[in-house]
């Protein structure tokens, strides 16, 4: 096992990280930056290095002062937790070419399914079903006539994107050349790379994903399935597990694919694979995510797999400790993501001071946070204040259960708004207590709120 763990991140993953190796008895370093040096994490780890100022470019993406940090501190691993250098293949080889684990997939697979063409090429070949589009980068005028073969609307899609970034959806030829340029634009602003493709658009879709653990022998297993159709702009909400209303076998039949896919892949650690489901009951593959996810939580409600743990365990060269036969899921999980944005002003980030900071409790409830009284939410992060995670028996049960925690969560603070209120009403709207709700959802009742 590890001597000693690098957490190279911030937040609540950073916190969560910290607790599962202190259960390990696994010592842990928190870096930080300048404005996170009275966080969470650097008070409930064993040490803490400061890495940089709060521009992530020179604190948390600087990967030199990472591997300083570990280096000066015998660090023997690296947990990146998610977004950052978590997918980073080239902070992968620097940390195998310093001796160090970076806990996650190999540098090799997260090159081929960090980009999202040779994800969906290697897809392709080893058998899940794609949605039509291109395999490669593609020129403008190539893409707009691959684009009219396939049929409006279709995605631009930045192929080195991730996060719900870089992508556009264009409903007409006479927009695909302005809009395929301004894809491009973003793409090499957010990634430094300026590759784009084109896949169909389905409206009226469903995002469901499959959570998989690999280890270096082999072996995989998924550990079923989450629905992540509530999101704004691609930037998932809600979430919850398993996903209702699926047509029978479908949710085992996207594991399977899913497991299948990450063989293909020879992927090793925790993973994510992303589909689309289509009304008609159809799957498709979309991407794969190379790192833990911001949802893992309802999986592990469900499950009772400590997800951060067994990444841990694989990437010390561990067996898996289970078998398909041996994943066993029980009742229902939903997580409300808590930012600090204000939905009346477009969701605009709201940095401030949270004065008080009370989490909801009671049975079945869990809170995932990095946040407390006179915590100062820097305007240079995520707005990911909490994740609020309830298990129930049934689905209705459950979002009775998030109701209630989501009234008695309190955060106050000067010119501190929440999404709290926006998420009560989306559990409130009767396209998703039915589960008839698609990923255009939150844009619907935003034009019913505001016509």
């Amino acid at each position: 096992m590890f001597r000693r763990i690098l957490i190279a991140n911030r937040g609540e993953i950073a916190v969560r990280v910290a607790r599962t190796c202190r259960e390990m008895g696994i010592p842990t370093v928190a870096v930080h930056s300048t404005a996170d040096r009275e966080s969470t994490v650097v008070r409930l780890a064993d040490e803490a290095v400061q890495i940089g100022p709060p521009p992530p470019s020179q604190s948390y993406l600087n990967a030199a002062a990472v591997l300083q940090a570990a280096d000066q501190t015998g660090a023997d691993a690296i947990h990146p937790g998610y977004g950052f250098l978590s997918e980073s293949p080239d902070f992968a080889d620097a940390c195998e070419a310093l001796g160090i684990t970076l806990i996650g997939p190999p540098a090799s697979v997260m090159a081929v399914l960090g980009d999202k063409t040779s994800a969906r090429a290697l897809m392709s070949r080893a058998g899940l079903p794609l949605l039509p589009g291109s395999l490669d980068p593609l020129d403008a005028e190539a893409a707009r006539d691959l684009a009219s073969t396939i049929g409006f609307p279709v995605i631009i899609k930045a192929a080195a994107g991730g996060g719900g970034r870089g992508m556009q959806v264009v409903h007409g030829a006479a927009e695909f050349v302005d809009a395929f340029r301004r894809t491009q634009a973003t793409a090499q602003m957010l990634f430094g790379d300026g590759r784009v493709y084109v896949e169909r658009y389905l409206a009226k879709a469903r995002h469901v994903e499959i959570q998989v653990l690999c280890d270096g022998h082999g072996n995989a297993v998924h550990l079923g399935e989450r629905d992540c159709t509530v999101q704004r702009r691609h930037q998932k909400l809600i979430e919850e597990t398993p996903a209702p209303n699926l047509p029978d076998g479908l949710a085992e039949r996207m594991g399977q694919a899913a497991v299948q896919g990450a063989l293909a892949a020879g992927y090793v650690g925790a993973g994510t694979f992303e589909f689309l489901v289509d009304p008609d009951g159809s799957f498709y593959f979309m991407e794969v995510n190379c790192r833990i996810q911001v949802e893992h939580p309802v999986t592990e409600m469900v499950t009772g797999v400590d997800l951060v743990r067994e990444q841990i365990l694989i990437a010390a060269g561990q067996r898996l400790r289970m078998t398909q036969d041996d994943v066993h899921r029980r009742g229902v999980s939903i997580e409300c993501r808590i930012n600090a944005e204000d939905p009346a002003q477009n969701f605009a980030p709201t940095p401030g001071t949270v004065d008080e900071f009370v989490p909801a409790g009671g049975a079945f409830v869990r809170v995932d946070t990095h946040v407390y009284p006179g915590y100062r939410i820097p305007p240079n992060y995520d707005s990911l204040l909490a994740k609020l995670v309830i298990w129930a028996p049934h689905r209705d049960e459950a979002i009775e259960r998030m109701r209630r925690a989501l009234a008695e969560f309190r955060v106050r603070g000067p010119r501190v708004s929440t999404t709290q209120e926006f998420l009560a009403a989306v559990l409130n709207d009767p396209r998703f207590r039915s589960a008839g709700h698609t990923t255009s959802l939150v844009d619907e009742l935003l034009g019913e709120e505001h016509p």
